[in-house]
């Protein structure tokens, strides 16, 4: 029989939309000869909602009408061993409603990007019910959605990265006093870059030449998050991003990709709008490795497998596969590096653990190319695979360590 699988996208998250166009994407691409695959979409106020419309692109945002042709639902967070299934409850309606299930699936496949979905948080919510899902686990996708902590990780591991300094959000207001902004920033020095701590995307970046610049920026930061993080600027920078997964049977790292900017660095717009109209069109070329993708996110000129120095290359891939299997990774994510193309240096400067279209273009021109729907099955069949290893018993509890009595 097909597994049903539940894509979960959207999301209180500011990448709430890319998340949509992310996940439409996988709804499309999944082998339909193994799976029956439905859209389980968590709005920006964080209802979730089943139904048809919401497998069209042009139905998003649901305007009032849409959503009165879809079901509003809950998780079942009961973790029935035997059942090892997911269940979607009808929301209640009334003091009197009932609970009716709405709809069931084997495994979620997670399209969410950066805040309460990509971070660890949806991850622990399927651990806390028992159902399989894609991608990172609990911990790794926590770890690696905070830029800072990754820094840490980093150094721990001796994986060259950039200083840098945490500016947190005042108790009250969005804006840090002068004084202070010029004691953490000492060993830092401008031009600095400042970003949020745990989004992904460009969502407020800046390059800043002073602290005067810098506490400016502080606002359009803290509205989203409540820290952030500040690097020295890279001159003559360059960009190189690789993913890396054992979903093969063996590690292996993808395709690098070089981003082509005509600025020191993207926008959010630029680099998921760039394409123009905003609609779905195929990948070149028609394989069935394709689903209807974005003309924002794959329409960022980028260039794939570029000519690296031989030492600059094994470094990038050795220092991924060293991140990866030090925290036991799964998923596929994708890891962006910066240098100097002038001196040459490089630094590992964030992870991706949900990359944008999940990074399967990187994957279908590697050394091995695995199509898209290919790629996407392992990622399902890896759910299964580490709900099996993780399972715990239905009474958690060892029999010498129970206080109280068990009823059957």
């Amino acid at each position: 029989m097909k597994k049903r699988i539940a894509v979960i996208y959207g999301g209180r998250s500011p990448e709430h939309d890319v998340s949509v166009v992310t996940s439409l994407q996988a709804l499309q691409a999944l082998d339909r000869t193994k799976f029956d695959p439905f859209p389980v979409y968590i709005a920006t106020d964080g209802r979730w909602f089943i139904g048809d419309a919401l497998k069209e692109r042009a139905n998003y945002l649901p305007s009032r009408a849409v959503e009165a042709t879809l079901t509003e639902v809950t998780l079942d967070m009961h973790a029935d061993a035997g059942r090892k299934k997911g269940v979607l409850l009808k929301k209640k309606k009334g003091l009197f409603g009932g609970s009716a299930v709405a709809d069931e699936f084997d495994a979620a496949f997670f399209g969410f990007h950066g805040l309460v979905g990509e971070d660890g948080n949806m991850q622990g919510l399927m651990e806390v019910a028992g159902i399989p899902y894609t991608g990172m686990r609990t911990l790794a996708s926590s770890v690696f959605m905070d830029k800072v902590a990754t820094k840490h990780y980093l150094r721990s591991l001796g994986i060259p990265c950039l200083p840098f300094t945490v500016l947190k959000r005042p108790e009250s207001g969005y804006l840090i006093p002068k004084k202070e902004i010029e004691a953490l920033m000492k060993d830092i020095g401008y031009p600095a870059i400042i970003k949020p701590s745990h989004l992904g995307s460009s969502i407020g970046v800046a390059k800043v030449k002073d602290a005067e610049e810098l506490i400016a920026c502080l606002p359009a930061v803290f509205q989203y998050d409540d820290a952030a993080i500040v690097e020295p600027f890279v001159q003559n920078l360059v960009e190189y991003n690789v993913a890396v997964s054992k979903l093969f049977g063996d590690m292996r790292t993808s395709a690098a990709e070089r981003p082509k900017t005509t600025a020191e660095l993207l926008d959010f717009k630029q680099k998921y709008l760039s394409g123009g109209n905003g609609k779905t069109g195929t990948k070149d070329g028609g394989t069935k490795s394709s689903a209807a993708i974005s003309e924002g996110m794959l329409s960022l000129t980028r260039e794939l497998n570029p000519d690296l120095p031989k030492e600059t290359e094994a470094n990038i891939r050795k220092w991924a596969v060293t991140l990866f299997d030090a925290i036991d990774g799964t998923g596929a994510p994708r890891i962006d590096f910066i240098g100097n193309s002038k001196t040459g240096e490089i630094w590992m400067n964030e992870v991706n653990p949900c990359p944008g279209s999940f990074g399967y273009f990187l994957w279908e021109a590697a050394e091995k190319p695995v199509l898209f729907t290919n790629y996407l099955t392992l990622l399902v069949e890896e759910a299964f695979a580490e709900n099996k290893k993780r399972a715990i018993p239905a009474d958690p509890v060892p029999v010498d360590a129970r206080l109280h009595k068990r009823h059957n």
